[in-house]
């Protein structure tokens, strides 16, 4: 959808209110009902309905009734909020020229007070031609539903992140400004794509800048996955700058080595056919030449040192999982931890042998204690039989036999009292039906004869019955 900002100057502060709330009721309706916005948007003097209008007309929000009477954010409406809550916080004043287009975002030039020129990046996933996000890019982890205007927010947040990580740790990128909703602000690079580029001076130089950077991602613990052409812009000056990082995964990611290798092939590709680069002769004298195998002159993913920094810790990027996490800290601690087995084993010893003298004094007093109980069990057939006990045990039986008897009689009267009470239930039930009104056909009054008429009158009589 075209960005269209002269209909924002014409917003007041009602029509704001009613796109929040309509934003709000999105988090758990995918169509907010209108009796909700008129609740979350409060308006003094009501009117929510007449701004929704409005709104409807400059296609800020879309309406829906098939179920039932229902609004939803577009592009265009949370591309306002977006705006707005930048204008307000002081970020830039001005909105110019759209300078990019892509499968995921658009690219505006902005202006602050001052004059200085910003890039402004908004996420739009959902497009026709890039629908496979749930199984292209990570955003939604376990969930399962989602929302395209959800699924641009965590875009843009995870941009924003990598890019001022990035950027602090010396790459050159992008700097970050700030960051709302789908919307990132960042500084305008001065170049262009180096897939407009068709002459440079220097190209073997440009190569072995951005190989260079691809490793340098790597012994950071990230890989960019879309390392090609056009995410690459050149100034001038040859100078290389990265662009477009949502899609960045860990190194420990289960597919890592497929999208080094699918980068490396990339920028090997655009210069293979670009300037006729021969790489052969490229890695004879090249500082790259020891990680690249001697054959092919490509690099290998298993020989990148990835002890650098753990940049994917920081972030979370994807693929990097609380094991991982482990792993790494039992590697910083190995030294400290090798200090302590060697001092654990002697303490071990110690802890060993007195375990042993423990078990010998257990196993020690139960063969007195079992000695102990054999003792009164070897004269059990010397011990008289008690009389007592046998008077006993004949009268436990005669009181036996009482109860059996008590038991025949309760069940004889418990025979008596549900006759009784199946009678009782068979009169209930009869007088019931006796005072049931006749069912009669649901269109008995447009029987006028024939087949259904006769069916009527043998149903009337039946339930007279």
């Amino acid at each position: 959808m075209k960005l269209d900002v002269n209909v924002l100057r014409y917003l007041t502060k009602d029509d704001f209110r009613v796109l929040t709330a309509v934003e709000l009721g999105m988090r758990n309706h995918e169509l907010v009902p209108s009796e909700l916005v008129d609740r979350i948007a409060r308006l003094k003097h009501g009117g929510t309905y007449k701004v929704l209008k409005n709104l409807l007309k400059h296609k800020l929000v879309h309406h829906d009734s098939s179920k039932y009477d229902g609004f939803r954010l577009t592009y265009l409406g949370y591309d306002y909020l977006a705006i707005k809550t930048l204008v307000n916080r002081g970020v830039f004043s001005s909105v110019g020229r759209q300078i990019g287009v892509g499968k995921e975002s658009d690219i505006f030039e902005v202006a602050t007070e001052d004059g200085t020129v910003l890039a402004m990046k908004l996420h739009r996933l959902g497009r026709t031609s890039f629908r496979a996000v749930k199984s292209k890019r990570d955003y939604l982890r376990h969930r399962r539903s989602f929302n395209w205007l959800y699924l641009s927010r965590l875009a843009a947040l995870k941009e924003f992140a990598f890019m001022k990580a990035l950027q602090e740790h010396g790459f050159p990128v992008p700097s970050a400004v700030d960051c709302n909703r789908h919307c990132v602000i960042m500084s305008l690079v001065q170049g262009f794509p180096l897939v407009q580029v068709r002459e440079l001076q220097n190209y073997e130089m440009v190569f072995e800048t951005i190989i260079g950077l691809i490793v340098r991602l790597a012994e950071h613990g990230l890989i960019h996955c879309d390392f090609n052409e056009f995410n690459i812009m050149i100034g001038d000056d040859e100078k290389i700058t990265m662009i477009d990082f949502p899609q960045m995964v860990s190194v420990t990611h289960r597919n890592a080595q497929m999208y080094f290798d699918r980068d490396v092939e990339c920028v090997f590709k655009f210069f293979r056919k670009r300037f006729n680069l021969s790489f052969e002769e490229l890695t004879d004298h090249s500082d790259s030449s020891e990680k690249d195998s001697a054959e092919t002159g490509r690099l290998s993913f298993s020989a990148i040192e990835k002890t650098v920094g753990y940049l994917d810790k920081e972030l979370a990027a994807s693929g990097f999982t609380r094991k991982d996490q482990v792993e790494i800290e039992k590697f910083i601690d190995e030294d400290i931890e090798n200090e302590s087995d060697d001092n654990e084993e002697t303490e071990d010893g110690g802890e060993a042998h007195t375990f042993e003298s423990n078990e010998t004094i257990i196993q020690e007093f139960d063969l007195l204690h079992l000695k102990e109980k054999d003792e009164p069990t070897s004269n059990c057939d010397e011990v008289p039989v008690n009389v007592k006990n046998i008077e006993d045990h004949n009268s436990n039986a005669e009181s036996n036999s009482d109860k059996e008897e008590d038991d025949e009689a309760m069940d004889e009267d418990d025979a008596e009292l549900e006759k009784s009470l199946s009678k009782q239930r068979r009169s209930a039930v009869a007088a019931a039906h006796r005072g049931r009104k006749t069912v009669r056909s649901r269109n008995s009054y447009k029987d006028k004869g024939g087949k259904s008429c006769h069916n009527s009158k043998l149903h009337r009589e039946l339930s007279n019955w």
